[in-house]
């Protein structure tokens, strides 16, 4: 059975391999915190062993320019139904969480440049957004 959701991942397509993993974790742990529903329940092997419940959801990664991250940070916002997580440059730049909160204050909307960008929520609202997109390679 299909799931009727969807969660995407979409990361700069200029990023080095290591700092796009690194804003997919990021912005994947940012999401996972605010849907708590998503972890499956825990499996155990064939040894009676425990492995961790993990996120049912297919997550693709997929690339975007600068330009196309942006928009699909703002299109997403704009729909309610959707939840949407932005990892920046300012907080890519930034060496604690306090200094990120400092320089984003200061930074205006229009600078804040996005290097991932995580959307979940109901399939039809989130393919149009991204089905353009291609995979990480």
């Amino acid at each position: 059975m299909a799931l009727r959701t969807k969660l995407v991942l979409v990361v700069d397509e200029t990023l080095p391999m290591a700092h796009a993993v690194n804003a997919a974790m990021v912005t994947g742990l940012a999401l996972g915190g605010r849907l708590p529903h998503l972890l499956a329940a825990d499996g155990k092997d064939a040894s009676g062993g425990v492995h961790a419940g993990l996120n049912p959801n297919p997550v693709p990664v997929l690339t975007a320019d600068s330009a196309d991250l942006r928009a699909l940070a703002e299109a997403a916002r704009a729909d309610d139904e959707l939840t949407v997580v932005g990892f920046n440059e300012v907080a890519r730049r930034s060496r604690d969480y306090a200094a990120y909160l400092d320089a984003l204050a200061l930074t205006p909307a229009e600078e804040v440049d996005y290097v991932a960008v995580a959307v979940f929520g109901p399939r039809n609202r989130v393919n149009p957004l991204t089905k353009r997109l291609p995979l990480l390679r």
